[in-house]
């Protein structure tokens, strides 16, 4: 199932290398994407479903996209392939695309595809996800898997790109059940306490210098690709973030109150210095044990997000991951403190069309996209 590497290939002898165009779905991280690829020089698509969403970006001319495509369903995108080939467009990823398209019909879209599609194979599941990054050596949250022996606090989340929507905290069976929608599918995690940081990664399986991920497995003692840290962010999530100023849990449940935790924006963020070779160490495991998943793997290609947990005796614990890039990485369209040191103004969608561009220019196109 899904696009594989001969298709790509015969796809991109068909594109004029001179008139490459990017193309997003209009939301998520668009803006960062679209001023991105107009820093590198290329021509760029919005897709949108209704009008109002085409005026907003008449806001900001430095991300307006150069064409539209309207749509009435996004899943209608299946149906423009062609449309979208002739026009020699690459589609960048985003959470929103994936959310709106489900993994299925996204695998499945016959356009060429920045990164790897197959990795959201493992993404989308939480068990395949811990599986995952256990190999790569992150230590991660206990998971309970039966409800009735939770004994502590624990938060339970549900599948897919929902940006926290419907997570909630337990205490124990009772409150899991008052709480837990049966049809959704979730996945219950103690809650560990600590400071949340999303480092926001890229991996460039084309650069032979910088941070090189040392294979594993059936890679041994290769070099993989550079590793680079774009940036960090923390979340404000609504409406978890005031619940403290009411008083306990248990006060809140008796004015029928619940903590949310829906996403609502990113604060930049930077971590102790000293933390920073783990972050690495775990970010180039996860990368490694990407390529040993299945027979055959690409592997990680281009955005990665690791969501950890520092506790106070500074140790991590990984969360979760999004292999692809984050709306956590928009405070920094202007770069951040971590991608200045290496070129300034270097945001993760210019970073992603700054990929392209190289890989045009070396002939390496088919190893970044799918």
């Amino acid at each position: 199932m899904g696009v594989n590497i001969g298709q790509l290939r015969d796809w991109l002898k068909s594109y004029d290398r001179d008139s490459i165009t990017i193309g997003v779905v209009a939301s998520h991280s668009s803006l960062q994407i679209l001023h991105g690829a107009r820093m590198e020089g290329f021509r760029t698509l919005g897709i949108a479903v209704g009008d109002n969403r085409r005026r907003f970006y008449s806001a900001f001319p430095g991300a307006e996209p150069d064409e539209w495509l309207m749509l009435d369903n996004y899943r209608e995108m299946l149906g423009h392939a062609e449309w979208f080939r002739q026009r020699n467009v690459i589609i960048i990823p985003h959470g929103s695309l994936v959310e709106y398209l489900g993994t299925t019909n996204f695998r499945n879209l016959e356009v060429p595809t920045f990164g790897n599609r197959g990795i959201l194979h493992w993404e989308s599941s939480r068990e395949r996800q811990r599986k995952w990054l256990e190999e790569g050596g992150c230590l991660m949250p206990k998971v309970i898997d039966d409800p009735h022996e939770i004994d502590g606090p624990v938060i339970v989340k549900y599948a897919g790109a929902k940006g926290g929507e419907g997570y909630f905290i337990a205490r124990d069976y009772r409150d899991f059940k008052r709480n837990v929608n049966l049809d959704e599918d979730f996945t219950i995690q103690e809650y560990v306490l600590g400071c949340r940081y999303y480092m926001h990664f890229f991996f460039d399986p084309t650069a032979t210098d910088g941070f090189q991920v040392q294979g594993r497995g059936s890679h041994a003692g290769k070099n993989l690709g550079r590793l680079e840290l774009m940036s960090m962010d923390r979340r404000d999530e609504s409406n978890v973030d005031e619940f403290y100023k009411l008083g306990s849990l248990r006060d809140l449940r008796e004015m029928n109150l619940e903590p949310s935790f829906v996403v609502t924006g990113n604060m930049p963020v930077v971590i102790r210095e000293s933390l920073l070779p783990r972050a690495f160490e775990m970010a180039e495991g996860t990368v490694a044990a990407s390529y040993e998943l299945e027979e055959g793997s690409r592997g990680m290609i281009g955005p990665f997000c690791l969501e950890t947990i520092v506790s106070d005796r500074l140790e991590f614990r990984v969360f979760e991951i999004s292999a692809r890039i984050v709306a956590g990485s928009n405070p920094f369209i202007g770069g951040s403190p971590y991608s200045d040191i290496n070129e300034e103004f270097m945001s993760t969608g210019r970073r992603i069309a700054r990929s392209i561009r190289k890989a045009l220019i070396s002939d390496k196109l088919d190893q970044i996209l799918s």
